[in-house]
């Protein structure tokens, strides 16, 4: 038997938990027993992503529980996953498919994988580096950090006018809590 698909039940029933590969690693971060999803499908039929990327909720659960660790990291549905949790409040077993999503993003920008929507990834880590740098999010530094590392510096210009001429975008941000904020950064070992 293969490294990734031995698995143990301790208590002769219930819920079965990973003894090796990605579903134990994922559980020992976030808690959460992969090897509980047993394919029903809800998750996926209630996904606002359905029919857009290349995995589906289930699909991925699956590659989690077979350790397909490259598939999973690779993928595009982890980066697109806005976390509506529409897939938790289908799920029979109530995993929570949107905190695995934040793992496998995590863990893919840990090991280096190129993000399958680098848009995306950009996006996530300017925010993370004007609220650390802040206290709170910056729209403005948010958006120049953003476009510096997209080098698309005229794509949402217009947008971006309408919301600052409507006071939705300010020019400078309260630093509001920053060094509490950094605490948090610091800890996590951000």
């Amino acid at each position: 038997m293969s490294d990734t698909n031995e698995y143990r039940n301790e208590e002769g029933g219930g819920a079965i938990h990973p003894t090796s590969g990605l579903a134990r690693e994922a559980e020992e971060a976030t808690g959460i027993n992969a090897m509980s999803c047993y394919q029903c499908g809800k998750c996926s039929a209630g996904c606002p992503l359905f029919g857009i990327t290349d995995l589906i909720p289930h699909d991925l659960m699956r590659c989690i529980q077979l350790g397909l660790e490259d598939r999973v990291l690779r993928s595009r549905h982890i980066w697109l996953c806005v976390g509506c949790e529409t897939c938790n409040t289908r799920c029979p077993n109530q995993i929570d498919i949107p905190r695995l999503m934040d793992y496998m993003r995590k863990r893919a920008m840990e090991k280096g994988v190129e993000a399958a929507e680098p848009g995306i990834s950009a996006f996530h880590n300017s925010f993370l580096k004007t609220v650390k740098h802040n206290g709170r999010l910056s729209e403005l530094g948010m958006m120049r950090d953003y476009k510096m590392k997209t080098g698309e510096y005229f794509k949402d210009f217009k947008l971006g006018m309408a919301l600052f001429k409507r006071g939705k975008i300010k020019l400078f941000s309260r630093k509001a809590g920053r060094r509490d904020v950094r605490a948090i950064f610091e800890r996590r070992g951000k």
